[in-house]
């Protein structure tokens, strides 16, 4: 079926079909919904070149990323994916080394050049992150999953990171803790920061030192969770609780407290960040595991979604979300033992 021969059917121009199809923002809600559902029950597909011939787009959203957090990026990618290919659009996806951020800088000048990409995504944003000042220069639209503390404008979708850890350890200073280890992810990236201060900032409230000792740094994962986790336990007075960045690194902690004959819920007390992950669940952990939940895919779907506006005319600088993160209490988390040495 034709575009013409649609939008006859359902009685609307063949402009306004073709507008609300390629999401442009002057066609309303109702009427883009309107005209999805109907090509969706007459089996109606754009025509795919003739769209990025009149868009003058390649149909395609770039993601630069290292293997660093690989179960997260799966989940993210996934909710981007689900959310792109209804809309016929590719990912080109280009893996890159940690610390190759000069390769990284001339990688995102490629895809600008080549016009491979209409679009591109940043994840593991840096305080000052030279990223965005480039794509500015470059005029390559992108969104940024998480923030950064620049100047340049840009378009951001995050969870409270700051607010999560504030409110898992101030859950875990209510049961009389005190020496609480935190497994941040990798130095140097914003959401770390951000971590770090709710951590210091519940710390704070109760005149709690702050210990140094009792915060490490790494990415999450289950190995690098035991390591910590068991260096930090043997130490001469060991923490009774630990704030873990992510549900694989609580993983680590519970294999930990097991190989020194430690009971999580009685010996010490577990709380980490759930990505909500379909093939870990903290209800099944035993003990259930208390959390603070923000749905990764969730959010790599909102964000397709908000570089498709982008693409239709929507301006960077009004895209700004801060997503809340829910506080859920389980088995793991419990008052301070009497004799676990605080």
């Amino acid at each position: 079926m034709k575009l013409k021969e649609f939008a006859q059917q359902i009685g609307l121009s063949p402009t306004t079909v073709s507008r609300a199809l390629s999401g442009y923002p002057e066609v309303s809600e109702a009427t883009r919904k309107r005209v999805m559902e109907e090509a969706t029950k007459l089996g109606y597909r754009p025509n795919i070149n003739a769209v990025r011939l009149a868009t003058g787009r390649v149909g395609a959203i770039g993601v630069v990323t290292s293997r660093a957090g690989e179960y997260q990026f799966a989940e993210f990618m996934g909710g981007i994916s689900e959310r792109l290919s209804a809309e016929d659009i590719d990912i080109l996806i280009t893996p890159m080394a940690e610390q190759d951020s000069r390769d990284e800088l001339q990688l995102y000048r490629r895809l600008a050049e080549s016009r491979r990409v209409d679009a591109v995504v940043i994840t593991a944003p840096r305080p000052n992150d030279p990223r965005i000042a480039l794509l500015n220069e470059l005029k390559l639209p992108f969104i940024v999953h998480g923030r950064s503390a620049t100047d340049a404008p840009y378009a951001w979708l995050d969870i409270d990171n700051e607010g999560a850890i504030c409110r898992a350890t101030q859950h875990l200073l209510d049961l009389g803790h005190r020496r609480i280890a935190m497994i941040n992810g990798r130095e140097g990236l914003t959401f770390t920061q951000h971590r770090d201060k709710g951590y210091r900032e519940a710390l704070a409230e109760r005149d709690v030192t702050y210990d140094a000792k009792l915060v490490t740094h790494g990415n999450f994962t289950d190995e690098i969770g035991f390591r910590v986790a068991r260096a930090v336990l043997e130490q001469g007075q060991r923490p009774t609780a630990f704030v873990a960045g992510s549900m694989m690194s609580a993983l680590g902690v519970y294999r930990a407290a097991r190989s020194m004959n430690l009971v999580v819920g009685q010996d010490i007390s577990v709380i980490a960040h759930d990505d909500v992950f379909p093939y870990l669940t903290a209800d099944n952990m035993v003990p259930s595991l208390s959390t603070t939940r923000s749905s990764i895919r969730a959010a790599g779907s909102r964000i397709a979604d908000l570089l498709l506006q982008m693409l239709s005319g929507r301006p960077a600088t009004d895209i700004a979300e801060l997503w809340p993160v829910e506080l859920i209490l389980r088995e793991s988390s419990r008052p301070v033992h009497k004799d676990a040495g605080e």
